[in-house]
């Protein structure tokens, strides 16, 4: 099996490919290997895929990804991968019964792990997790108090290039300037799939809000009809904000748009410092510009 890194560095792309796993990793590779032509499929074990992202949204994509001909293959485990000939067999369990795809190369997008397991971190008392080492809010080891940890071999956070730069620097301040002195704050993580159209998150999910028992308003709409939209042809685009029903302030931004990329980090700014739908709509945007439609999407 290829790994995402292996990937990366390949000089020729198979002409069937396999993604297992239905991530980040799958789906950015996939539309890359797609449209350079090849015959690409995404298996998840489960019935979502992109599950840190909104349903609605997701399902959006899938659209668009399968409009580009990959074919997203949901509540199929992987059982085995098998030679034969020239061939990979990739066997999963579909409906109770084995199910073969075919592929000349078969690639692991079910994420990763952190690289720790021969450090042997028990002898130091070093508590851990199959997501890392286990530390509390100031990223210090909850069992031995003299290490921290951080980035993707610190549990707890989102295995995000961002995320691990802020918590380096927490475990810095806090091993250079005393115990105990800053805390990581995960409030505030956007994150993006680079697909095309691309997609992109920050704050709560209504699933959560729910779950909080928050009182929220929900705008969603498809913008495949937006101008920014239209003069690219984008058929596949929407967005869902979550505002708080009393104050108006964003708890949450879900976007699904060749420039959510950059849009996702309006809405981020507008979380970080409180701003609610009234202080968005009171800016004056250029227009015609992407930017210029957050206005509309908490209005």
């Amino acid at each position: 099996m290829t790994t995402s890194a292996e990937f990366l560095y390949l000089e020729e792309l198979p002409q069937r490919l396999v993604f297992i796993g239905g991530g980040y990793i799958s789906f950015e590779f996939a539309h890359l290997a797609a449209r350079y032509g090849r015959n690409v499929t995404i298996i998840h074990r489960s019935a979502g895929v992109l599950k840190k992202f909104d349903p609605d949204l997701v399902a959006l994509l899938v659209g668009a990804s399968e409009l580009l001909g990959i074919t997203v293959a949901t509540n199929q485990p992987p059982v085995r991968i098998e030679k034969k000939k020239d061939d990979l067999l990739v066997i999963v369990q579909a409906d109770g019964m084995e199910k073969e795809y075919h592929a000349n190369m078969v690639v692991h997008g079910a994420g990763r792990v952190p690289n720790i397991a021969d450090l042997n971190l028990e002898a130091a008392g070093i508590e851990t997790s199959q997501d890392g080492v286990v530390v509390n809010e100031y990223l210090q080891s909850i069992s031995n108090p003299r290490v921290y940890a951080a980035g993707d071999v610190a549990a707890g956070g989102l295995p995000l290039t961002p995320v691990a730069m802020v918590e380096g620097k927490v475990a810095a301040d806090n091993l250079i300037y005393g115990l105990k002195r800053r805390r990581a704050d995960y409030r505030v993580v956007p994150s993006v799939v680079f697909t095309l159209p691309k997609l992109a998150s920050v704050g709560l999910q209504e699933a959560e809000a729910n779950r909080q028992g928050l009182q929220y308003d929900v705008k969603f709409r498809e913008t495949a009809d937006w101008l920014h939209n239209l003069r690219i042809n984008e058929p596949f685009a929407g967005f869902k904000i979550i505002m708080d029903k009393s104050t108006g302030r964003i708890l949450g931004a879900h976007l699904l748009d060749s420039h959510a990329d950059d849009l996702i980090n309006l809405f981020a700014l507008a979380m970080q410092h409180n701003l609610t739908a009234a202080d968005i709509k009171q800016v004056l945007y250029a227009y015609p510009t992407a930017s210029s439609s957050v206005q509309y999407m908490v209005g």
